[in-house]
């Protein structure tokens, strides 16, 4: 070492001033979780789902797709696209299903929550035992934490976990109407109870949280609330979901302008991004009330509508978003499949470039990178296309050099 270089102990020094940020930043932003995020979620009230509702949504889905089929070639400008979102609608119509007690469901008597919610659990349960065509996860949104509904919602909760005899593979539960990052501790203080209660492992409960009012995005301190709810919620804190309507009514929305689309929502989930990026916490875009069903032409209106909406959501990062009727499967299926296929070859080939470093018009970083094995990932989860499609473009882009990339591992052999 020169007699300029840094003596050891400003070295050990600086080590030790930055060894508590290197901690919480690691355990703070661990990054992307190796699980697929579902494309969508699909609300259901407990007074109407029952365990054929998958096959059932996919059945009635199918009939709408029939009905506007030219129109869904049209959107997609691939015929093959559509083939594959009717595949799906056969074989995986719903990948995600809450079983909706909320705002969904209503407020009933007692005697009729509790047994919709024993039910609820019941179906979840058997839909882990169904194997192919049940979501790959489901769950509740019972009611929320306020003052007033506070005491109903830790009841329904409870009885649908006694229903379905502990916890179902993949079960998550939604909080609706966070307003206060303190919230969230109480939730935790929740799970802790349940899981001690009924004999459950640490651990065993995952929530998400909904920000579908004002106060969940900005406190009255001026502090994001949803990124400090974000970080008192992990690890059980699988997701945030947006809330179209509550959101814009509450920040002074007229119904007619009320939108996933509007600016008020583009802050909001913004903000919600920002705050869950490389946190492994999962974003998921809210709703449309337009449904597909009337006259051809309302019919038409709507499916031209949805779809729109899921390219936009798409475009901007927004992965997963609530279809709230069967005919939404259609636009849905039509939109993932055709947004991840037209983006597969050029992610394939960028990758292909990147791994055997030649030359290219792009150069990549390996941020860049891990973004395009993110792509290709998110479209193989989806079944866009196939790891074989990927391999005849880039014959380097393999299901573990890919797994590796996403990982941060550089998807280079060691």
């Amino acid at each position: 070492m020169t007699g300029r270089g840094l003596p050891d102990e400003a070295r050990s020094h600086i080590d030790d001033l930055l060894a508590a940020v290197d901690a919480d930043l690691a355990a703070g932003y661990p990054g992307d979780r190796p699980q697929p995020q579902p494309a969508h979620t699909v609300y259901v009230s407990a007074a109407d789902v029952d365990i054929d509702t998958p096959r059932a949504w996919g059945e009635r889905a199918t009939m709408v797709a029939d009905e506007v089929g030219e129109l869904l070639v049209e959107l997609a400008g691939d015929a093959t696209v559509v083939d594959l979102a009717r595949q799906r609608l056969r074989s995986e119509p719903v990948e995600d299903l809450r079983i909706d007690l909320e705002d969904g469901y209503g407020w009933r008597a007692d005697a009729a929550e509790d047994a919709d919610a024993r039910r609820a659990g019941e179906i979840l349960a058997d839909w882990t035992r169904s194997g192919p065509g049940a979501p790959r996860s489901a769950g509740v949104r019972a009611k929320g934490l306020g003052a007033h509904e506070r005491a109903r919602g830790l009841r329904t909760l409870e009885l649908v976990l006694d229903g379905a005899g502990g916890v179902p593979d993949g079960f998550v539960f939604t909080v609706p109407k966070l307003r206060d990052a303190r919230q969230v501790d109480a939730v935790n203080a929740l799970c802790v109870a349940l899981e001690r209660v009924h004999g459950l492992a640490e651990y065993s409960l995952r929530y998400e949280l909904q920000v579908e009012i004002p106060q969940a995005v900005v406190g009255a301190d001026g502090r994001a609330t949803v990124a400090e709810a974000i970080h008192r919620g992990m690890p059980r804190l699988s997701a945030l979901h947006y809330g179209t309507y509550d959101y814009s009514a509450a920040a002074g929305i007229v119904p007619a302008q009320q939108s996933l689309a509007h600016p008020v929502a583009d802050h909001a989930k913004a903000v919600m991004q920002a705050a869950a990026a490389q946190t492994g916490v999962w974003i998921s875009d809210g709703s449309t009330q337009v449904v597909p069903v009337g006259t051809p032409d309302t019919v038409a209106a709507a499916v031209r509508r949805h779809h729109g909406l899921v390219l936009r959501s798409l475009e901007r990062g927004f992965y997963q978003g609530w279809d709230m009727h069967p005919g939404h499967l259609v636009t849905r299926w039509t939109a993932v499949i055709g947004f991840f296929r037209s983006a597969m070859p050029t992610a394939a080939r960028r990758l292909q470039a990147y791994f055997d470093r030649t030359a290219s018009d792009v150069v990549d970083e390996p941020a860049t990178a891990m973004s395009l094995a993110s792509v290709l990932q998110r479209g193989l989860a989806a079944k866009a296309f196939t790891i074989d499609e990927v391999e005849q473009i880039a014959p380097l882009c393999t299901t573990e050099r890919l797994a590796a990339l996403r990982a941060g591992g550089g998807g280079l052999p060691a």
